[in-house]
């Protein structure tokens, strides 16, 4: 067996980086910038309104005050002119503000008769005008790599970018192994259970910014596995469940074996996730994880979203780990590493219950890993821990 971090560096080592394409826009939310972006334009382009209300000159704008109307400018209708003494420009949010004019008098400080207004209240020292630019610059650079949130694609038309250049989505072949597996809506027979890990990771892989392929379940024989892999191709990362173990039934690593993979290891040491494998076959990353399915969710956390992160080019990190004060007192740990399934509250954490590696209601609930070091003594309410967060 092989610590965590050991196993991390070999799959970094698989990870490879994907390479980059541009796409439309509309359909760069949440996909990895793969290049600095440079805004094409100032925004605003112009000083510009950030009130309903009258243009004028600040020097001017003095309780009792009177001016005449001359104009109107609004959003995306500007007044040609420019603004003189004693005069004023009826302007709304947005509009650029007019030559001559260097303050925004709010229309709740001001009367109004025909073309005339007063200002009835002493104005603030706010001038109520956005600078141009104030926003970002013609030139200025939007950063990468960087995963697109909702405000960078708004930020990014904004730079009157309308192609973004991202790195191509991984691909993910899912290969379920076991002869005791049904799809969902399908009707097990006495001794079988439904294929559940599959489609958790599907999510996890998609919220992570892969697109998973859900292949057909292997059966455990060599001709089933064989025929399932051949399915793969294509795949950026092939990922099977199950079958990993030393069982008679575990078949995988040997029928890995026969089409060529070059085996980077095998087993490490943590619970829940001992018997999970990693190589490449026919050159596309390969791991192998464990068929308990709760065992496999916690590897999907701790191993593949950190591998998709370096395929991406989000960097060769582990998953975060922050520190909280446990709620409640735990066990001293074992030899291996161990993630405990655990819930959040209040800024302090709990274990969530039963421990065991079947227990997908447990995990459902949790919200949070607790990462227990190798041999690491009792824990008191209070004490600090590491853990992974996951929603």
């Amino acid at each position: 067996m092989i610590p965590v971090s050991d196993a991390l560096d070999h799959l970094f080592a698989l990870a490879d980086l994907l390479p980059v394409e541009t796409v439309p826009l509309r359909a760069a939310a949440g996909r990895v910038l793969a290049e600095p972006v440079t805004a094409q334009r100032t925004q605003p382009p112009f000083p510009a309104s950030s009130m309903d209300g009258y243009a004028l000159k600040a020097v001017e704008a003095d309780q009792h005050a009177q001016f005449k109307v001359i104009g109107e400018a609004a959003a995306g209708h500007g007044w040609d002119g420019t603004v003189g003494a004693g005069q004023a420009v009826r302007i709304f949010t947005g509009a650029p503000v007019p030559a001559g004019a260097d303050k925004v008098v709010i229309q709740e400080d001001v009367t109004r008769t025909g073309d005339v207004i007063t200002i009835t209240d002493a104005p603030n020292a706010k001038d109520n005008i956005r600078p141009a630019g104030v926003d970002f610059e013609h030139g200025s650079v939007l950063d990468a790599p960087r995963r697109l949130s909702p405000g960078d694609v708004a930020l990014l038309a904004s730079m009157n970018i309308a192609e973004v250049p991202v790195r191509r989505a991984p691909l993910v072949a899912l290969i379920s192994t076991g002869d005791e597996l049904v799809q969902p809506g399908e009707t097990p027979g006495p001794d079988q259970i439904i294929a559940s890990n599959t489609y958790g990771l599907a999510a996890m892989m998609t919220a992570h910014g892969a697109v998973p392929r859900i292949l057909p379940i292997a059966r455990d024989t060599d001709t089933s596995l064989r025929t399932v892999f051949s399915l793969a191709a294509g795949a950026d990362l092939i990922v099977t469940i199950g079958g990993a173990s030393v069982g008679d039934h575990d078949l995988v690593a040997g029928v890995a074996a026969d089409l060529g993979m070059d085996q980077s290891f095998y087993k490490v040491a943590m619970r829940p996730g001992k018997p999970l494998m990693a190589g490449r076959l026919h050159g596309v990353p390969m791991v192998g994880l464990p068929g308990n399915p709760v065992s496999a969710m916690v590897c999907g956390t701790v191993f593949l979203q950190p591998m998709l992160n370096a395929m991406l080019g989000l960097g060769r990190h582990a998953a975060l780990r922050v520190q909280m004060p446990l709620a409640t007192s735990l066990p001293a740990n074992g030899p291996r590493e161990h993630y405990m399934r655990g819930i959040v509250t209040d800024g302090s954490v709990a274990d969530a219950g039963a421990q065991d590696s079947s227990l997908l209601s447990v995990l459902a609930r949790a919200n949070a890993l607790i990462v227990r070091a190798p041999n690491d003594p009792a824990a008191a309410p209070g004490d600090p821990v590491d853990v992974v967060l996951l929603h």
